[in-house]
């Protein structure tokens, strides 16, 4: 399943092909293994060079005094097929290649030389990273095979990144590393026609220096196997944070156009990274702040956030944000209250987030502090406090270094907008302990994501079971039987094949009454007004069917019409609930507010199959409508239990059907008064083609 990256990283000896005086990057490449200390030989290999660098220069690899381990190959992408030959001839097990035009897009002859490149390191038995990147980094290993001198400096940490885009590694690891990151490993994958993101995800899990693992996704080639690797990472705890692009259909056709990649649905992604655990984050901005509240090493027991500011305009935009990122921050509670008031000014309000004024020292922040976390609700603290230039004296700092031994929740420091940090800065960020973030927003979603996994860390992952349905549990009775028994239940109802009996059927339910035309070719009947609501007499009913019929035929003069569905009119919430397949990621089920409003107001969730009743109850919670669901403006609550009960239901009745099924939807799933139960008023079983 998975193939090891450990050739690229852990090499005794390294050849570059392509090396010149003129070539950049084979030039920076090989200065920063020299100047940065790679313990092991470095081989120039040049047919048309006998010195370079001021060393001698080896024609082919068979030239070479030794073989070597890895082969860093920048040459065009015409001459890689050659190059990787005569590497292979002579014992080469691991290669980087850094040409694009090999595999990806759809040119046949760029497509073609990838399918050679492949098959050869597979026949071979060579660990192939790229091609189409810039290379990568092994700090402890001192593997800096980059064309960036500058990312190759720092020491050795605890982050390993792994990015899709090379040049957009260098920016965001020189950023992160000015904010006192530092990394394990850092790898641009390129094309990935060897080694891909589950390798090296799987790789970095068993890596005992590895801590925290970066992803900048463009496409997941391997979802299975990628799904197995975040599986591993959560259950030992190491947390992925991840930004991903294909958000919307021009970006999702770019990332396939030069990286070969499928980006997938993103509401399946989302599903995704929900169940393993990922974080994800909007932009690289965040992942900074993010992967910096990580390096603490501390997860959160729940979501609250106590704050401590020195500033009533940071409270301010602070209860703004907090609203529109989700931030939980609740108020202190009385003792705390107390406990807090004789520390502060008089006329501040002792209250979360706290503007302490400009407390007397350190000392003082420090017992503010330690209240905060002291709260029933605090499970996490944020600190204002930056380190500036001249505000970083770590002697001063101690106070709060000891609220690392006062608590073991998380302690953050935050800013209310960017500034640079200098060295000072770095290293009073590592003496203290406590990272410090920048940007009020950043800060809440990096405590969020903080609670998110901690919430998650360390589990095992539900994995769908195999289907064992079967097609006669799909039609008539017995699918209405089915549905009944995991609690989808449906609305009283009656088909019927003409007029008249429709009629008929709408005096036995009792009106008023709902009426739906049934035409295979039409499975959206509102689309084409297939569907009259509120028919309050038998007379109502007739006239409604001729009313249908004639809609129908002047949608599509020839569609069949095989009857009528009469159903008791159902009052209360409208829900959508759907589970489908999706071709990356594996059969999710979405939940979201009933009729055309998911579609026009996007107010929908998805999770991967299976769910449990904390799962949907989760779902609901992130949905713009679900004040609908407990008595909006004086309406009934309604029965959301019975909902849960519904969604958990329908999941397991497509998990047990998805070999016959691409889609089942019940829309609207109509959610009664509390006790009543929910009505099922148009399930939708869609067979496989």
């Amino acid at each position: 399943m998975f193939r090891s990256p450990k050739g690229i990283f852990a090499a005794n000896s390294i050849a570059i092909v392509g090396a010149s005086d003129r070539a950049k990057w084979p030039q920076s490449i090989f200065e920063s293994l020299k100047k940065y200390g790679f313990p092991g030989n470095v081989y120039p290999i040049n047919p048309r060079r006998d010195e370079v660098y001021g060393e001698p220069c080896y024609h082919d690899f068979g030239s070479l005094p030794e073989p070597a381990d890895l082969a860093l190959v920048i040459v065009p992408a015409g001459a890689v097929q050659d190059v990787m030959e005569d590497g292979a001839k002579h014992g080469l097990k691991a290669a980087t290649v850094y040409a694009g035009h090999l595999g990806e897009g759809s040119d046949p002859e760029i497509v073609g030389r990838g399918e050679k490149l492949r098959a050869l390191c597979e026949e071979a038995g060579i660990a192939l990273a790229g091609p189409n990147c810039m290379g990568g980094i092994a700090f402890r290993e001192k593997v800096f095979a980059y064309p960036n001198g500058g990312i190759c400096r720092p020491a050795p940490g605890d982050v390993a990144a792994v990015f899709q885009s090379g040049g957009t590694m260098q920016f965001w690891v020189q950023t992160a590393q000015s904010r006192g990151l530092r990394f394990s490993y850092a790898m641009s994958s390129g094309n990935e026609i060897g080694l891909d993101l589950a390798d090296y995800i799987n790789f970095f899990v068993d890596d005992p220096d590895t801590r925290t693992i970066v992803l900048f996704i463009e496409g997941i080639r391997r979802p299975d196997v990628f799904k197995e690797a975040c599986a591993r990472a959560l259950a030992a705890g190491k947390p992925i944070i991840a930004v991903k692009t294909g958000r919307t259909q021009r970006s999702r056709e770019a990332a396939q156009s030069h990286t070969g990649a499928i980006g997938g649905d993103w509401a399946a992604f989302k599903a995704l990274c929900e169940r393993y655990g990922i974080v994800h984050c909007e932009n690289l901005d965040d992942m900074t702040e993010t992967v910096l509240a990580f390096s603490q090493g501390r997860l959160p027991k729940g979501p609250g956030i106590g704050v401590v500011t020195t500033s009533g305009g940071t409270v301010d935009l602070l209860y703004d944000y907090a609203d529109d990122e989700g931030a939980l921050m609740p108020d202190y509670a009385p003792e705390t209250v107390e406990r807090i008031r004789p520390l502060i000014p008089k006329e501040m309000n002792p209250k979360n987030p706290l503007d302490a004024g400009i407390p007397a020292g350190n000392d003082v922040l420090a017992e503010l502090c330690k209240a905060a976390i002291d709260d029933p609700a605090t499970h996490m603290l944020a600190m204002a406090g930056q380190i500036s230039a001249g505000r970083a004296n770590i002697e001063a700092g101690a106070p709060l270094k000891e609220l690392l031994d006062y608590t073991d929740m998380p302690v953050i420091g935050f800013g209310r907008m960017r500034y640079a940090v200098g060295e000072d800065g770095i290293k009073y960020q590592d003496a203290i302990g406590i990272p410090y973030l920048q940007g009020l927003p950043e800060t809440l979603r990096a405590m969020n994501a903080l609670a998110f996994y901690g919430a998650r860390a360390g589990r095992a992952v539900a994995v769908p079971s195999a289907p064992t349905g079967t097609e006669e549990n799909l039609t008539g009775a017995a699918f209405e039987g089915l549905l009944t028994a995991n609690g989808v239940t449906p609305p009283m109802s009656a088909l019927a094949r003409d007029a008249g009996a429709a009629a008929k059927a709408a005096a036995e339910i009792g009106f008023p009454v709902v009426l739906k035309i049934v035409a295979p070719a039409f499975s959206h009947k509102t689309e084409v007004g297939g569907v009259l609501l509120g028919l309050d007499s038998a007379e109502a009913v007739a006239e409604g069917a001729e009313t249908l019929a004639r809609r129908i035929h002047a949608a599509d003069a020839h569609a069949e019409i095989t009857g009528y569905l009469v159903q008791e009119m159902v009052q209360g919430v409208e829900m959508i609930v759907g589970c489908r397949e999706d071709p990356l990621y594996g059969p999710a089920i979405l939940v979201g507010t009933g009729g055309i409003m998911v579609e026009l107001m996007r107010d929908a969730t998805m999770r991967l199959l299976p769910v449990d009743e904390d799962d949907v109850a989760g779902m609901l919670g992130e949905l713009k409508g679900r004040a609908l669901l407990h008595g909006f403006r004086g309406a009934a609550a309604a029965d959301v239990d019975a909902l849960i009960k519904a969604v958990v239901g329908l999941g397991r009745i497509y998990l047990d059907h998805r070999h016959i099924l691409s889609d089942l939807e019940v829309n609207p799933l109509i959610v009664r008064e509390a006790g009543a139960g929910v009505a099922a008023v148009d399930v939708r079983p869609v067979r496989r083609g």
